[in-house]
C-alpha cells in the first residue's frame, strides 16, 4: 500500500534530495554492461538487486544525516515496453520489472525512514524514444496509449508517485500526465536541455512547462529539469510569468559537456562536484518553489554531499526569510 500518495511530504516547504545517477554508478564504478542504459537489468538476479539496494541505501544514509527528505527513485527509466522489448523481455517481464523495482524500495524506506527523513517512493518513467535526440515524436493520444502500461502497474504497487524523467517534448510529457492521472497517480514532469536552455526539440522551458498545464489543466504536482548541467538549466528560466514557481526540482549532470558530446565520450565526466554544489546553490536564488535537488549522469554520493552542504543552510535561511514576511504582512 502506497503511504505518502495522497499527502506527498515534498509538497511542503521541506528539502529533498535524490539520488545521483544509477546508470553512470552500475556502468563505471561497477564495470556492470547496461545495454541500452537500462539499469532494471541488473534487477534479473540476487547480485545485481544488492547493487542496487547498497545504492540506494547509500544516498538515505546522507539524507539521515541531514536531517532531509529523500525521494527513493526506481531503476525503471528504461523499463517500458520497447525498451524492454529491445532486450528480450516479454510483456509480462514488463509487469514483473516494475513491480519488483518497487518492492526492493519498500524494504529499503522501512530500514531507513525516519520523523525528519520521510522516504518518498517514486516509479521513475523514462522516454518512448532516445532521451537526448528523439527520432520518432508521438501524438498526444499515442503517448498516453504508450505509458499507460507502466503506470498503471506503478498505481498497483506501493509507488507514492510517478516521475518521468529526461523527456524531449510536450506532446509526450502530456501523454504520460493522461495516463497517471487516468489511474489516479501523482505525477511529476522532469524536462531535458540542451546547454542553450532548449529542449531537444527547439522549445523553450517555459513553452514546455506551459503546454503541459494548460493541455491538463496543471495536473502535475511539479516540474523539474534532468540530465543538464545545473548553470546550462539556467539559461532556460526566462524571465516573466509565473511558469518558474511550477520548478521544484534539478538532477543535474555531473559534466557541463553538451548531449552530443557526453554521447561521444570515452570515458565518465565526473565534474567537479564542490561547483556542482555551488552552482546548485545559486539555482535556489532564482526559483523560489525549488526544494528536490539530486543528480543525473555522472554524479555520485560526493555530488550530492556536496549539494548538502552549501543548500540546505540556503534553503532553510530563505524559508525563513519568506515566514518573517508573511507573519508581517498578516500582522
Amino acid at each position: 500500500m502506497a503511504k505518502y500518495r495522497n499527502h506527498l511530504p515534498q509538497l511542503s516547504d521541506a528539502f529533498f534530495i535524490t539520488e545521483g545517477g544509477v546508470e553512470t554508478t552500475l556502468m563505471y564504478a561497477h564495470s556492470i554492461e547496461l545495454p541500452y542504459f537500462a539499469a532494471f537489468h541488473v534487477l534479473k538476479d540476487e547480485v545485481g538487486c544488492e547493487l542496487i539496494r547498497n545504492y540506494a541505501s547509500s544516498f538515505c544514509n546522507v539524507a539521515q544525516k541531514h536531517g532531509i527528505g529523500f525521494i527513493l527513485e526506481s531503476a525503471t527509466w528504461r523499463a517500458n515496453p520497447d525498451w524492454m522489448r529491445k532486450l528480450g523481455y516479454s510483456d509480462q517481464d514488463v509487469i514483473d520489472v516494475n513491480r519488483k523495482a518497487i518492492e526492493l524500495l519498500v524494504d529499503i524506506r522501512n530500514k531507513f525512514e525516519t520523523e525528519k527523513t520521510q522516504i518518498v517512493i517514486d516509479g521513475c518513467i523514462g522516454p518512448r524514444d532516445d532521451g537526448y535526440h528523439p527520432n520518432v515524436l508521438m501524438t498526444i493520444e499515442e503517448a498516453q496509449a504508450y505509458h499507460a502500461t507502466q503506470t498503471d502497474i506503478f498505481s498497483k504497487t506501493s509507488a507514492d508517485m510517478v516521475t518521468a524523467l529526461t523527456l524531449t517534448y510536450p506532446e509526450e510529457a502530456i501523454g504520460i500526465v493522461r495516463a497517471a492521472k487516468a489511474v489516479g497517480m501523482p505525477v511529476a514532469i522532469s524536462f531535458t536541455m540542451e546547454i542553450d536552455g532548449k529542449l531537444p526539440t527547439g522549445q523553450t522551458l517555459k513553452e514546455a512547462i506551459e503546454l503541459v498545464d494548460e493541455a491538463t489543466e496543471s495536473t502535475p504536482i511539479y516540474y523539474m529539469a534532468n540530465c543538464v548541467y545545473p548553470s546550462h538549466f539556467q539559461h532556460a528560466l526566462i524571465p516573466g510569468g509565473s511558469w518558474t514557481a511550477r520548478i521544484h526540482g534539478i538532477k543535474g549532470n555531473a559534466s557541463k559537456k553538451s548531449h552530443a558530446e557526453l554521447n561521444n565520450a570515452k570515458e565518465l565526466d565526473e565534474g567537479n562536484p564542490v561547483e556542482f554544489g555551488e552552482d546548485n546553490r545559486a539555482l535556489l536564488d532564482k526559483l523560489t518553489s525549488l526544494n528536490i535537488i539530486g543528480g543525473c549522469c555522472g554524479t555520485n554520493l560526493r555530488h550530492i554531499e556536496e549539494v548538502c552542504k552549501t543548500c540546505i543552510n540556503v534553503f532553510d535561511q530563505s524559508k525563513h526569510n519568506a515566514d518573517s514576511i508573511n507573519n508581517i504582512d498578516k500582522s
